[in-house]
């Protein structure tokens, strides 16, 4: 598995990728659970774009 970048420049972004962290401890099976909860984070801050003022990208 390749790493990923430390930071993305969006710290709810970040947040929701930290999700990730956990998989190494965990059985394979369990992976499903985990990434679910990652993609429903990263869909909550996308969902919530046209609420938040211009930032830099």
């Amino acid at each position: 598995m390749t790493d990923l970048p430390q930071e993305t420049g969006d710290e709810r972004v970040d947040a929701a990728l930290g999700g990730l962290t956990v998989l190494g401890d965990l059985p394979v099976a369990a992976h499903v659970a985990v990434f679910e909860e990652v993609f429903a984070g990263l869909e909550q801050v996308l969902a919530s774009v046209d609420d938040t003022p211009d930032q830099p990208r």
